[in-house]
């Protein structure tokens, strides 16, 4: 019986809209196919969440929208908008 693996792309978007540009992401590869590390790629993997979805990756969370509390509203100790993906590798 076939079973799969999973592989995760976290993805951090300027803002909450699924077509702004990704300034950080992270990759995870459940089927050891191959190994990524943070940062260890100078270009992302993709400009957009929307250019995600649109090459297959399945969303299944993304960050709470909270506002920043006042005189917060500049803060980058962190990025906000973490969107992760999903892609399910069938294996024999």
């Amino acid at each position: 019986m076939g079973g799969g693996r999973q592989k995760v792309l976290v993805l951090y978007l300027a803002n909450s809209a699924l077509d702004s540009p990704v300034v950080g992401w992270a990759r995870y590869d459940g089927t050891a196919e191959t190994l990524h590390m943070a940062g260890d790629a100078d270009e992302t993997p993709y400009a957009t969440g929307l250019a995600a979805l649109t090459d297959g990756w399945r969303l299944f969370q993304a960050s709470q929208l909270l506002p920043h509390p006042r005189g917060e509203e500049f803060d980058l100790a962190y990025l906000k908008y973490e969107f992760w993906f999903e892609q399910w590798i069938e294996t024999p």
